[in-house]
């Protein structure tokens, strides 16, 4: 999901009503309030049909205009996509927010159901009116390249599943045992990988049917180390550069910013990264890292350096990846190719 930056202050004022939804695969559970301690609570099933007559009586009974009406859930994946659908055509402002980010805003708390976390949603929008974001749809040709790589992550997968272990086991069990399980799965890995090769073709030409998305690769894929793998996940993730635009911003979102730990003079902890990050960006930039350390001279021997002034090799690696994310970010903002051989002209 991706994010428009939309002041809240800006709706007319109102009175407001404020509708926490707790989204599950078959019902979800709403709670409307206009003051964050009395709620309407009500059970409805997930599809487009009864959402619709649910907004419909909820609009009859309270009689609001739909800019009167902010819509808070949390992020589910798909099981949001069919009262987003509605709430979008209804023109009604919707937010999308991180279950971590409600229930940390909400102090301790005590117990857990469907119809409590409705109301703690509703509650969370509520204190938090002005502060909050409308959620917005990615362009289309985003939302299909997403679901290709989600489906090639997949099948990596699976490829692995098959082929790691087999390998891994060729020197702890006898050959002919060994090849007993090549033969039974080597129909299944040729289909994986034939499937693989299928959508990265199909990723390829989506890229190169959309002048934007073409242009953001080539860019990227301009900074040694950054594969089109790494650079598709990294518009994925960013909205096209749009809802991140700055290094240091996705360096703490990939989880590569180092944080301080400390407290007055009792408390020294080393400074480290944050767990709350996408793992799966941070995975492919250390990948990426890794590659560029190799063919890259110049990171090479920064690597080395940093490594003999006893730095730790993942300590170092990170800081690779926060020179990448900053080559990219740079190079995106000012729509040109990384060069390998820069001079300054005040040099």
């Amino acid at each position: 999901m991706d994010y428009l930056s939309v002041n809240l202050t800006q709706i007319t004022l109102k009175l407001r009503y404020f509708l926490g939804i707790d989204i599950g695969k078959k019902t979800f559970h709403a709670a409307l309030t206009v003051d964050g301690q009395n709620f309407y609570d009500q059970e409805v099933s997930n599809e487009p049909k009864a959402i619709r007559q649910y907004f419909q009586e909820l609009k009859s009974k309270f009689s609001f205009s739909p800019d009167q009406l902010i819509v808070c859930m949390e992020h589910t994946g798909i099981y949001c996509y069919p009262a987003l659908d509605y709430l979008l055509k209804q023109k009604i402002g919707v937010c999308v927010e991180s279950a971590l980010r409600i229930k940390q805003s909400q102090g301790m708390q005590r117990g857990k159901n469907d119809k409590v976390d409705a109301k703690r949603i509703a509650r969370y929008a509520y204190k938090n009116a002005d502060e909050l974001t409308f959620w917005k749809p990615k362009r289309l040709v985003l939302q299909e390249l997403r679901a290709l790589l989600v489906l090639r992550e997949r099948l990596v997968q699976a490829k692995n599943q098959f082929e790691v272990p087999i390998k891994e086991s060729s020197e702890f069990i006898e050959e002919s045992i060994r090849k007993i399980s090549v033969k039974n799965c080597k129909a299944t890995v040729v289909a994986i990988r034939k499937d693989l090769k299928n959508v990265d073709i199909a990723i390829a030409k989506l890229i190169k049917s959309d002048a934007k998305l073409d242009q953001q690769v080539k860019i990227a894929t301009s900074v040694t180390g950054i594969g089109p793998i790494i650079a598709t996940n990294m518009i994925i993730t960013t909205n096209e550069f749009n809802d991140i635009t700055a290094h240091k911003k996705y360096a703490c979102y990939a989880g590569i910013a180092p944080f301080e730990h400390s407290s007055g003079s009792s408390i020294r902890g080393r400074t480290k990264v944050s767990h709350m990050a996408n793992k799966k960006i941070k995975t492919l930039l250390h990948l990426g890292a890794r590659s560029a350390v190799q063919a890259s001279p110049e990171l090479k021997q920064y690597y080395h350096r940093k490594l003999s002034e006893g730095k730790h090799p993942l300590l170092v690696l990170n800081a690779v990846c926060n020179k990448l994310i900053c080559r990219v970010f740079v190079c995106i903002k000012n729509n040109r190719l990384y060069e390998k051989n820069y001079q300054s002209a005040l040099a």
